[in-house]
């Protein structure tokens, strides 16, 4: 049943407009009629009661703002009539126990994966070519225009083609106005079956700006993501190209990648310095990289269990409905997986901000949840120095879509996380090893976290959107879900899933998560092509150690 408002949970002292609503406008809830005294657009909350100034906001079941003026009820809650306001957390008492989801549906399902040396199971088949410093990136540069359309995988075809017909016209002598009215429709893009080899997704390019002229730590860091990529079980090999003299040396990779297990598959380095000219080390490093991808072209796909999959969960460009559609959705699926034996990343520290306690709780152990809440404790800290804070997060988009603060932004993002006990806490870039529901510390910014959510393993990464973002990743399908209709609609050709069925009433939760992991199936086993794939969206952004929210 369609609804115009909701209260997400009992304790609350806010109402959710699902729909836009007018000053005036009489809302019947839970038997209680409200006279709304200002508009409330869809995805903002108005007051369930007087509020005077100081008292505390509640959504969620938490704290998620004060009072800065007197509110009426049925009023407005805005910027301008409440403050961020979060509780304190601290180490309590252990609460795991949790209601398993019936999995009936999915037991004995597999997909089709590419089985690594170390037992993980890829979800795609890439080789990967990186550098050790930013100084090598023109050399990548090189190497992908020598190789990438060489082999077929040249992508966003209909551009290029698009630009040669406007070219033409050009030349042909047509004026601005000309070519401006003029239909161009470019092809689609080129056929897979171009490829040289079948069986390899794609050759992929991972440039940065890191590895020398920051801190050692900084190095350290960018190695452990490195390794983290190199070591994924979507990568059958990769070409490393260093300068030789930079603070992040191949010595300090290999100990990363020991960490990590070993590489267990291809890896080539390629020092400057010590090859000489730039043809004796593109040469060689161009002819090694093709006989690897020989090889890997060799591997198929085979039966997997689901227990085999590691989804990262993630959120960008968030509105008022993340946190009771596409986030809920996302979390039933989560908990489907970890009750299947698989293993969930929730990461964007600084967007748990206010549900601190629930997560710390959450922890099988206290040395886990001591860890937790230091590593947000310091996080914050540094962010405050630096003239900023978590209460700083939102974006003037979030706002915009009646996120108003990070208290409120954090616990609908938190929903992502299901209900499963915390299994794991992992500080950047460390590896995710156990099943169960990982928390990983990284920035709220969205490429530096899916990065980083690679980096430890996410074989598949879920983004929910209530605005809109193009967000990918070199190596790993990124499945974008719309968490209203209206977005669905308005950008179907980057968004997969549609979860604003949840805010019409088409669908529970409970029903969207077990479509999405079907979904997901479908994409690991290479039936579905995620549209950020598609789309050839490779954000690659290494978390430098500092303050990013």
């Amino acid at each position: 049943m369609k609804r115009n408002v909701l209260k997400v949970h009992p304790g609350d002292n806010v109402i959710v407009a699902l729909t836009d609503l007018k000053a005036g406008e009489e809302i019947t809830f839970d038997g209680k009629v409200f006279v709304l005294r200002s508009d409330v657009a869809a995805k903002h909350k108005f007051a369930e009661r007087r509020f005077e100034a100081g008292d505390e906001i509640i959504m969620y079941g938490v704290l998620v703002g004060k009072a800065q003026t007197v509110i009426e009820e049925g009023e407005w809650i805005n910027v301008f009539n409440v403050k961020h306001a979060s509780a304190d957390f601290t180490v309590g008492e252990r609460t795991t126990s949790w209601q398993k989801p019936e999995t009936s549906r999915f037991d004995g399902k597999t997909f089709m994966g590419y089985h690594r040396a170390d037992g993980s199971v890829g979800t795609a088949n890439y080789w990967i070519v990186l550098p050790m410093v930013f100084c090598e990136n023109r050399n990548l540069d090189v190497m992908k225009g020598a190789l990438v359309e060489s082999l077929g995988y040249s992508g966003n075809e209909r551009y290029h083609r698009q630009a040669e017909q406007l070219i033409s016209l050009y030349k042909s002598g047509k004026s601005v106005e000309e070519i401006l009215t003029t239909d161009v429709n470019p092809t689609a893009d080129t056929d897979k079956n171009t490829r040289l080899f079948p069986n390899i997704d794609g050759v992929k390019f991972l440039s940065h700006d890191l590895g020398c002229g920051g801190t050692r730590q900084d190095a350290q860091a960018l190695c452990g993501l490195l390794a983290g990529y190199i070591t994924h079980p979507n990568v059958a090999g990769a070409t490393v190209l260093s300068l030789g003299c930079q603070h992040a040396q191949y010595s300090m990779l290999q100990d990363e990648i020991e960490k990590r297990g070993g590489a267990k598959k291809p890896v080539y380095l390629f020092e400057q310095q010590e090859m000489g000219t730039e043809e004796a080390l593109l040469g060689e490093a161009i002819k090694q990289t093709f006989a690897g991808l020989i090889e890997a072209n060799k591997i198929t796909r085979q039966p997997a269990p689901l227990s085999k999959l590691v989804i990262g969960l993630e959120c960008g460009a968030s509105d008022g409905f993340s946190g009771i559609s596409a986030n809920p959705a996302i979390g039933y699926t989560s908990d489907l997986l970890v009750a299947l034996g698989g293993s969930v990343i929730l990461a964007e520290f600084p967007e748990l901000c206010g549900v601190e306690q629930e997560m710390s709780n959450r922890c099988v152990t206290e040395e886990l949840a001591t860890k937790f809440n230091q590593l947000m404790t310091i996080y914050n800290q540094r962010a405050e120095e630096a003239g900023s804070g978590f209460y700083m997060n939102p974006s003037p988009g979030n706002i915009k879509d009646g996120l108003i603060t990070d208290a409120i932004k954090s616990a609908g993002a938190a929903k992502k996380a299901g209900t499963s006990p915390v299994t794991d806490v992992l500080d950047y870039p460390e590896k995710v090893t156990k099943p169960g529901l990982n928390l990983l510390c990284t920035p709220g910014n969205d490429v530096e976290s899916t990065t980083a959510e690679v980096g430890s393993g996410a074989n598949i990464v879920l983004f929910t959107t209530g605005l809109g973002t193009p967000t990918g990743n070199p190596v790993v399908p990124v499945i974008k879900l719309a968490t209203n209709t209206r977005l669905f609609r308005k950008m179907p050709d980057i968004i997969d899933i549609n979860t604003g069925t949840i805010i019409e009433g088409e669908e529970t939760i409970e029903e969207a998560g077990e479509r999405i992991l079907n979904y997901v199936i479908g994409v690991a086993s290479g039936e579905i092509e995620a549209l950020s794939v598609k789309n050839g969206q490779e954000d690659f952004i290494p978390w430098k150690r500092g303050v990013s929210l």
